[in-house]
């Protein structure tokens, strides 16, 4: 039987980001680049929705897996600021008590959008980070 493997270190302490469009047309390209920010072995992973006007169940899977992988890492995927639409969509699906759902950054904190308690960002990376390419 084998042992579960230790999680990997992370390398970058903070991913970051912005989707406007999320759902099952664009999955092939969101996912890449989810693959892609997971082999950077991130600690947090916030995905940006301020901008996003459609999410459905598809995108809603990809979010699910993608918390899977990072959690089994070590790592958190927290979304940011859905609009009131996604954020009633979120709760149906009951994602807001899976995931946590945050406004947007003001002054050094943010409010958490479910129980009103304060969660403080991590530490932002600097810099770019080289993304290996898939072949």
């Amino acid at each position: 039987m084998a042992s579960p493997q230790p999680p990997a270190r992370c390398t970058v302490p903070l991913v970051e980001v912005c989707l406007t469009e999320f759902d099952l047309a664009c999955l092939p390209q969101t996912g890449a680049v989810f693959d892609r920010l997971l082999a950077l072995h991130p600690g947090q992973v916030v995905v940006d929705l301020s901008g996003c006007r459609h999410i459905d169940a598809a995108a809603i899977g990809l979010l699910l897996d993608t918390h899977r992988r990072l959690v089994r890492a070590g790592a958190v995927l927290t979304l940011r600021d859905p609009n009131p639409r996604i954020r009633r969509i979120l709760a149906t699906a009951h994602l807001d008590r899976v995931l946590p759902v945050v406004d947007a950054p003001s002054a050094g904190t943010t409010t958490g959008a479910v129980e009103g308690e304060a969660v403080r960002p991590g530490p932002a990376a600097r810099g770019r980070a080289a993304v290996p390419a898939r072949q």
